[in-house]
């Protein structure tokens, strides 16, 4: 990987390696040297990639704007993209990704989409800003889709691990089908605000919270690091794994969700997409911590 290809920021006792491509996280360790993000094994070959402009699938996977229709693909397209590095200090980096010609045969819109990685005391702090540079709204998504190690620590089983989130969240949950968003609600396995970690839970894909009363939570276990995540700016909440035995559970803050099973329409009209009026930026953050 040459030099430009990555770059990683710390202040001894958070240390986090990002690489251009995607302005995606792909390392994350404590004051320890541990690693607490998955390392893109074959079961899933990705770390913590960046959702947008779309979280999820739409139907067909098309997008209509004004009767016309682009392919657009699970989760966008900025995963795949090239950001330019606009700023590399000791402690900090900044990444930004624009519209191009490419992009424009996917997504009919102008926008910049800047994205900051900062270590902050015990705590890796992620920004991200779209603005919307265009003539017209600009309709989008986006979601944070970090993946952490499934068991945290060698010797520790999968099961011993929980999510205990900040608040109670008694709210049923949504599934998928075929990557699309079943219209009925499902009884969720919060209990209290602890849920209970099992490869089952994702027999079915996905766990949405799409009524979430939280905004941050605790991923632990006895013996293992336990990581605080926060999140800002982000209405919904996905948590994912490969019920297959892949070590890994993906946390995921969402502005946006999966097109609905019977939704067709106007990529504008899509449930969960925000309107960015002309000149305007919204901004979103992730924190990602060690607990002491």
């Amino acid at each position: 990987m040459a030099a430009d290809d990555h770059f990683t920021i710390s202040n001894g006792r958070v240390m986090a390696t990002i690489k251009a491509d995607g302005a995606e996280l792909n390392s994350l360790k404590n004051a320890d040297g541990q690693e607490v993000l998955w390392q893109a094994g074959p079961e899933w070959p990705r770390h913590a990639p960046i959702l947008f402009p779309i979280v999820g699938r739409l139907k067909g996977d098309v997008l209509r704007h004004r009767g016309q229709t682009y392919p657009m693909t699970q989760h966008g397209f900025a995963r795949d993209q090239r950001f330019a590095w606009t700023a590399r200090e000791k402690t900090l980096c900044v990444l930004s990704l624009s519209d191009s010609a490419e992009s424009r045969a996917k997504y009919p819109f102008a926008f910049r989409l800047d994205v900051s990685y900062a270590v902050e005391g015990d705590e890796l702090v992620i920004g991200y800003a779209i603005t919307n540079t265009g003539d017209e709204t600009l309709p989008a998504s986006i979601g944070a889709h970090p993946a952490f190690h499934w068991p945290l620590a060698g010797g520790v089983a999968k099961e011993a691990h929980s999510i205990v989130f900040e608040k109670p969240e008694p709210a049923p949950i949504r599934r998928l089908d075929g990557g699309l968003l079943l219209p009925e609600p499902e009884a969720t396995a919060v209990q209290g605000n602890t849920l209970a970690l099992s490869e089952a839970l994702f027999a079915k894909d996905a766990m949405i919270f799409d009524q979430i009363a939280s905004h941050s939570l605790r991923y632990q276990a006895p013996g293992a690091p336990t990581i605080t995540f926060a999140w800002e700016g982000f209405p919904q909440l996905g948590i994912w794994s490969k019920p297959s035995g892949a070590a890994f559970l993906c946390i995921e803050p969402w502005h946006g969700y999966a097109s609905p099973v019977d939704f067709d329409g106007e990529f504008s009209d899509k449930p969960g997409v925000m309107q960015i009026a002309m000149g305007e930026t919204r901004s979103f953050t992730q924190r990602i911590g060690f607990a002491q």
